[in-house]
């Protein structure tokens, strides 16, 4: 189980996001975005997050949480995957997976810009 290879592929999937977003963490085992969207508590809106945890890789994505129809889409394969309400957990990559990862996260994108987040 090559955790550091998952972890690099899951962050492939964030990492075009990044440019209209702040990378707060960036190393080997964490990788985490912000928006800059300040909330009432003064903090920026979380986007999401890739760690490697002991045993799995951990895929946030904060979106699903603030608008939980994005889940309505995913196949019931990924939603196993799903540990809380916005969090995906992997020990290997498969492909199909890797696609609807992809694909929940431009929604989720789309969504926080939709909401003036981003």
């Amino acid at each position: 189980m090559d955790l550091a290879a998952v972890f690099d592929e899951l962050k492939k999937v964030m990492k075009p996001y990044e440019s209209n977003l702040d990378c707060t963490i960036n190393d080997t085992e964490n990788y985490s975005l912000d928006t800059r969207h300040v909330m009432k508590n003064k903090k920026p809106l979380f986007f999401g997050a890739v760690q490697i945890k002991k045993n799995y890789v951990s895929y946030h994505l904060m979106p699903v949480y603030v608008e939980p129809a994005l889940l309505d889409a995913i196949p019931d394969k990924l939603k196993q995957r799903m540990h809380g309400k916005s969090c995906f957990n992997f020990k290997t990559i498969d492909s199909d997976l890797l696609r609807e990862i992809e694909k929940v996260t431009a929604a989720g994108y789309k969504s926080y810009e939709d909401k003036g987040y981003i």
